[in-house]
């Protein structure tokens, strides 16, 4: 029997303690990492964890979860029963997500296994359909994308992000759900809004800044003091770059300061070289090196 259909057989049975007991050996040849033995809260120092505790960890287990780190980004989990993970999971099925995506996305947002469905779970899916134009059928590939959807209000956050990006000008809303739904996960006020305004600090006018982050929309992605700071202090003081530059070629921000633009740029200084921002990233090593010859050649 599949992992899938082991932990389809323990998740989303009647889940009575006495059934899920009875799989146990079963469960754990077929999958030996969550060997019940070694489990720590199988030592007999924790004798006094409830059978029904122990057999919520084993799920969670099965179906791919890191039960340990859910418990621990999740505190609700501890009191939460079988028959609500069960019936969170039946859900997310219903929906078109696979058993075999639940490991990836609940253990990347396990605050899914407490949410309400009614309240919360099923009017994400409700902004999908409605204001993403997301068909059903498709639904399991937007949330593999971005799991962080399921643990987003509908209401509070994803409405206003999309309302905000459909401003700026982000009309596509096929892309907005297939390539960039880590926008609408991003607060408006906190995130969005900050880094607009950074780079609209470093001399650039909003409207060139909007055009920017709608050709690169990573670029609301990218954090102000790990990235935009030393990438464009570098491009200023030791590069002699221009704004213009960075307008024409927002991707710049995307690329490696330590593992691309540094070397890249050495290299071209000590060449005496003169190559376009653009083709100086964007180039493959061996295009790098032809370009280079080329010019040294020329």
């Amino acid at each position: 029997m599949s992992a899938g259909a082991l932990g389809s057989s323990l998740c989303l049975s009647s889940l009575k303690p006495a059934s899920c007991s009875e799989q146990q050996s079963n469960l754990l040849t077929a999958k030996p990492k969550t060997l019940l033995h070694d489990h720590p809260l199988y030592h007999p120092t924790h004798a006094n964890i409830s059978i029904q505790f122990k057999e919520k960890v084993l799920c969670l287990e099965i179906l791919g979860v890191d039960s340990g780190r859910a418990l621990a980004q999740n505190p609700s989990l501890h009191s939460a029963s079988l028959h609500s993970i069960h019936s969170i999971v039946t859900f997310l099925q219903s929906k078109g997500i696979h058993l075999k995506d639940l490991g990836r996305i609940l253990g990347m947002c396990p605050k899914i296994l407490t949410s309400d469905i009614k309240t919360e779970l099923d009017p994400v899916f409700n902004f999908l359909s409605i204001d993403l134009k997301v068909p059903d059928q498709d639904f399991r590939k937007v949330i593999k994308k971005c799991p962080r959807l399921l643990i987003s209000s509908a209401r509070d956050q994803l409405k206003p992000a999309l309302f905000y990006l459909h401003r700026l000008g982000f009309k596509d809303l096929r892309t907005l759900a297939y390539q960039d739904p880590i926008l609408l996960v991003s607060s408006v006020e906190r995130t969005l809004i900050p880094k607009l305004n950074y780079l609209v600090s470093l001399g650039l006018s909003k409207s060139d800044v909007v055009d920017m982050v709608l050709r690169c929309p990573s670029l609301f992605t990218f954090s102000v003091e790990g990235n935009f700071k030393p990438k464009f202090d570098y491009f200023t003081k030791e590069m002699k770059g221009t704004l213009e530059e960075l307008r024409t070629f927002p991707q710049y921000f995307a690329f490696s300061l330590e593992n691309r633009i540094k070397p890249r740029h050495a290299e071209i200084v000590q060449r005496g070289a003169e190559v376009p921002l653009s083709l100086m990233l964007k180039a493959t090593d061996e295009e790098f090196r032809e370009l280079l010859t080329s010019q040294g050649s020329g």
